[in-house]
């Protein structure tokens, strides 16, 4: 477990001195699919069904497919950029799965898998990368936030949104509690802004999990250099509950978040979450990750793949047969063919009505690279008109 530790003998948990240099890290699920007996988080697990647990597997696939899919978009000219997700599913299905509905979650803009969870059209992800909307979907009604490109910047937000829950209970004894997930990656935890998300949280007692996905590296920059210690320790330093978890164990990451939950729900104030998994590929389709990560660290991490953990579980404990995982392949594949039969339905951006919306009013410096662009536009018209001949 992590640097903070909650008491298995209560109910909130308490916190136990922040030990610089600890790594201890909760899981349940080993890299090959056998499960541990576990006392503060095993019950949790425990407590469901079948087909919940199923459900994990399920959640984990689609979004791998998904992911897959829209990578290809990309590649054909269909996407102006995409994000892939490969080797986080445990993480985002894990966590997002741990949500009650009256929760609400502030997404980067790598969290497919906790879209999912929270019932978003995945098509409508794609919305943003087709450069035709500045969101793609309405965030109140899976109370699901936008995707964030300003990096850490929902952590901000994030916190402001569980003060305003606060509040809202003040005034109102017989609102629902709820409690907020703030997802972020450890290259983000280098801004300043997630340092002072943590300090209000903590100031205000915020009803907060701080959910970081450490996949290892922050585009070309490794953890190393950006932490000397666990990210988990620096729970200590603001005074709140800390926990490390296996990031690519789906069982574990339930469990920790839907502890941390509960500890916010019922008023204890915020937890920091650090889910260690691994970005398998590229950090977006404009990177090359071959250019700085060795072969030989990826290889050692495809074998703790998640999907595959989770089917060897499956198929011990004779939760699953073939017939259910070839369903599942079935199911994916006509989401897939959803999602890129709606992604060409959306037709082009109008790049140009992105000028118009820099500013509320016209400005001559936004006028002026207009003004640049259409001339560059019309350069590859000039380009294709054959000599001699009319435009």
């Amino acid at each position: 477990m992590g640097a903070s530790r909650p008491d298995a003998g209560t109910s909130a948990g308490v916190l136990r001195a922040n030990v610089v240099g600890e790594t201890d890290m909760v899981q349940l699920l080993d890299a090959h699919g056998k499960r541990h007996e576990e006392a503060t988080f095993g019950p949790y697990i425990d407590a469901l069904d079948a087909q919940t647990v199923r459900g994990f597997y399920r959640d984990m696939a689609t979004v791998r497919r998904f992911d897959t899919e829209a990578t290809a978009l990309q590649r054909q000219g269909e996407l102006a950029l995409w994000v892939p997700v490969v080797g986080q599913e445990a993480a985002q299905i894990g966590s997002g799965s741990a949500m009650r509905s009256a929760d609400y979650a502030f997404p980067t803009y790598r969290e497919h898998g906790v879209a999912l969870t929270r019932g978003l059209d995945l098509a409508d992800l794609l919305k943003l990368f087709r450069g035709i909307s500045n969101g793609g979907w309405d965030p109140r009604e899976k109370n699901f936030h936008l995707y964030t490109l300003v990096l850490a910047a929902q952590t901000l937000h994030a916190v402001g949104y569980a003060m305003g829950i606060q509040r809202d209970l003040i005034a109102e004894p017989a609102t629902e509690p709820a409690a907020v997930m703030a997802y972020f990656g450890d290259g983000a935890s280098s801004e300043g802004d997630v340092h002072e998300s943590m300090v209000f949280a903590a100031s205000y007692n915020a009803p907060v999990v701080f959910f970081c996905q450490n996949n290892n590296w922050a585009i070309s920059v490794p953890f190393e250099v950006q932490s000397k210690i666990p990210l988990v320790n620096r729970a200590g330093g603001y005074g709140i509950p800390g926990i490390r978890v296996d990031g690519n164990d789906v069982l574990a990451v339930y469990a920790v978040t839907k502890w941390a939950l509960d500890y916010a729900r019922d008023g204890h104030g915020p937890v920091l979450i650090e889910a260690s998994t691994y970005r398998v590929g590229a950090h977006t389709t404009a990177d090359d990750p071959t250019k700085y990560r060795p072969n030989a660290e990826e290889e050692a991490w495809k074998a703790k793949d998640p999907l595959e953990r989770m089917e060897r579980y499956l198929r011990a404990e004779g939760l699953a047969d073939d017939a259910f995982f070839e369903q599942v392949k079935n199911d994916d594949d006509e989401l897939a063919a959803h999602v890129r039969s709606a992604t060409l339905a959306l037709g082009g951006a109008d790049i140009r009505q992105k000028f118009a919306t820099v500013y509320a009013e016209a400005h001559p410096l936004v006028a002026e690279e207009l003004a640049w662009f259409e001339n560059y536009q019309a350069s590859f018209a000039d380009a294709e008109t054959p000599q001699g001949g009319a435009a």
